[in-house]
């Protein structure tokens, strides 16, 4: 089955995934975490792109970036994974790949799952069962959006600065985002958009992406329908 061409458009949010080749770690110190980063700020600085939240896993990484221009999404990719997998297989002495040879990405309606994006992202290391409190994780963004910890990487999307008037009362409001956890159904959509380099959003959303491309673009379940049992699972 062919690859389906992934979408990016000019400012339309976009949830990025990167793994390790064959899943093994692409992260094996701090001073990995930490030159990760520099390079991500030089990268996001020449593609004009801003990045609203992530997250640095042992062997993947999620962004969720908004581009000026979608057509630098790629360079994006390309030039941060170059210069990191040049510094590991100097570091460590190997040679090869490191990641994947193909990313995922979803493009993210803003208004309907934005802020359900951006906790799913920062609770990955939650979900992993890393840490039991996200803000016990060192390499994600949630300290910047919940805290106030300053982040230069960092640029805030509108919906998540209508939180509240100021600064103190966004990062209240965010923080009180992850008191109750992801609904079963958000966390499955998500994954199944990227999984399928699909759209995630609501049917103004797909019309939209169809009107503007051409290509009707919605994530299919599949096998068969899930069974409605009438309750709200939580993750």
């Amino acid at each position: 089955m062919p690859r389906r061409p992934r979408i990016h458009l000019d400012g339309i949010p976009l949830h990025i995934v990167q793994r390790g080749h064959n899943r093994e770690p692409c992260f094996f110190a701090e001073d990995d975490y930490s030159s990760y980063l520099h390079w991500l700020a030089e990268a996001l600085g020449e593609t004009e792109c801003e990045l609203h939240a992530y997250v640095l896993m042992t062997n993947h990484v999620h962004l969720l970036v908004t581009p000026k221009r979608a057509v630098v999404v790629p360079k994006l990719i390309i030039s941060l994974g170059r210069r990191y997998v040049q510094y590991i297989n100097r570091s460590y002495h190997r040679t090869g790949t490191l990641w994947d040879s193909r990313y995922k990405s979803s493009l993210v309606q803003a208004e309907a799952y934005l802020l359900a994006c951006q906790r799913y992202i920062e609770l990955n290391p939650v979900r992993a069962t890393m840490v039991e409190d996200p803000a016990h994780y060192r390499w994600t963004s949630y300290r910047a959006n919940a805290l106030g910890q300053p982040d230069a990487r960092l640029s805030p999307h509108p919906i998540y600065r209508a939180l509240g008037r100021n600064d103190e009362e966004r990062q209240a409001a965010y923080r009180a985002l992850f008191g109750a956890h992801l609904y079963r159904t958000a966390i499955d959509d998500i994954r199944l958009a990227l999984t399928q380099s699909q759209p995630l959003g609501n049917q103004r959303f797909y019309a939209k992406i169809e009107q503007m491309t051409g290509i009707r673009r919605e994530a299919k379940p599949r096998g068969r329908p899930r069974v409605d049992t009438g309750r709200n699972a939580r993750s």
